[in-house]
């Protein structure tokens, strides 16, 4: 009866995404693929948004402190500030100072974004190897060549690590926008006792496939950008490696 229940819940969540149906209130009719659009597409503005504020922010300021392997211990603050302070503390401390609406709202996620992107950028930096840097510095690159074409390429898988985080947390965490003014996927999550269950489960199966795709889609844009030796030191790393053939004979006689 329990699994036949949940059956029963999880096809009327796929229904609701696709097809309109009274309210549990009944007076407006809710769900259906129109209004799913329209709320994933303000889910994925606001969210689309903070990230690319929080990359144009943080990834410069990132390779520059990573380059000059000082403040460590701000990349390392921000860190800890990030995942101490509340997304909700956040959004409810901007909304209070600043007011509801899109922009706030977006200000508040790209807040929420920085501190891994941040992070990830400067150790990134600090994790290429110091002989390569000398020896670019020997060869007569300028500090920002030795960036372009030196510690940023190695860094990116890194650098795309925290991009990717930040991703996740602020495409979940744009389920409270309605707390904002902002209607989103949150809304039906938010309003159960006008959608009911079904719409609560709808718009969080929209949310998870949003989050994945926009995932994946970040990590193919990493595959692109990678230098190709990364690639092959990687494959390498990961190929099962076999004794050598003496060996072999010696344990096996």
């Amino acid at each position: 009866m329990i699994i036949a229940g949940i059956l029963d819940t999880f096809g009327g969540a796929i229904e609701f995404i696709f097809q309109r149906r009274p309210s549990d209130a009944g007076t407006v009719e809710v769900g259906g693929l129109g209004e799913i659009v329209n709320l994933a597409g303000n889910h994925f503005a606001v969210s689309f948004l903070a990230i690319v504020i929080s990359i144009a922010v943080s990834v410069p300021i990132g390779l520059w402190l990573g380059h000059l392997g000082r403040a460590e211990l701000l990349a390392v603050g921000v860190a800890n500030v990030g995942r101490a302070v509340p997304a909700l503390a956040i959004i409810g401390f901007c909304v209070a100072f600043l007011g509801t609406g899109f922009r706030n709202l977006a200000f508040a996620l790209t807040l929420l974004a920085i501190p891994p992107i941040l992070t990830n950028t400067y150790v990134g930096m600090r994790q290429v190897d110091p002989e390569l840097v000398d020896a670019a510095r020997g060869q007569g690159l300028s500090g920002f060549q030795i960036v372009r074409q030196v510690e940023w390429p190695l860094a990116l898988p890194t650098i795309f690590g925290g991009i990717r985080i930040s991703v996740v947390t602020v495409l979940a965490t744009a389920i409270i926008a309605p707390a904002a003014g902002l209607d989103s996927l949150g809304t039906p999550i938010f309003s159960e006792e006008i959608y009911g269950d079904e719409g609560v489960l709808g718009a969080a199966i929209v949310v998870a496939l949003l989050t994945l795709v926009t995932d994946a889609g970040f990590a193919f844009v990493q595959r692109l950008v990678t230098p190709k030796g990364l690639k092959v030191v990687a494959r390498e790393k990961r190929r099962p490696r076999l004794m050598p053939t003496s060996i072999r004979r010696v344990q096996h006689p």
